[in-house]
């Protein structure tokens, strides 16, 4: 459990210091947000991807494909989420970048940077696997649960960075 803390950055390795993981974390929740959450992948694969207008191609190639019976309606409604995670992951991922940034150039202890955006991250997935794949009103609160989290771990790192201006 120390070394993944150590390889983290969350703790320091034995007579060692912490190293500074904020591009590292930046360029993997780039990823998350612009790659691993996008849609377009499944879309081209179910052949309901429309790159002329690709915002609409849930609602027409989608539908289109339920009332052929090439898609399930469970699916396409798994998709429409899907594709609301990635929305939310983009606009979201400004505030992770401007608390990361602002953090390091405050200097912001480099053990408190990692540990704000590991959270970051992992309430960034879980967010994503929640929205996916939660279809009742009950449990949706843990999707709401792991936004929160990601908001608050920003504001962790917005703090820490204020209290060294």
């Amino acid at each position: 459990m120390l070394s993944l803390l150590t390889t983290l950055g969350l703790r320091a390795a034995p007579g060692g210091q912490v190293p500074n993981h904020a591009a590292s974390l930046l360029l993997a929740n780039w990823f998350i947000a612009y790659v691993w959450m996008s849609t377009r992948f499944k879309k081209i694969s179910l052949g309901i991807d429309n790159n002329v207008a690709p915002r609409e191609d849930l609602a027409i190639l989608g539908e289109a494909a339920v009332k052929s019976g090439k898609l399930s309606r469970s699916i396409l409604n798994r998709l429409k989420r899907e594709e609301a995670a990635h929305a939310n992951a983009i606009e979201h991922f400004p505030v992770f970048v401007a608390a990361t940034l602002i953090a390091v150039y405050a200097g912001v202890p480099n053990q408190t940077v990692n540990t704000f955006g590991v959270w970051y991250t992992v309430s960034r997935i879980a967010f994503s696997i929640c929205y996916s794949y939660i279809e009742t009103p009950a449990l949706s609160y843990l999707r709401s649960a792991a936004w929160w989290s990601s908001n608050i771990s920003c504001v962790t790192g917005l703090i820490a960075a204020a209290k060294k201006l």
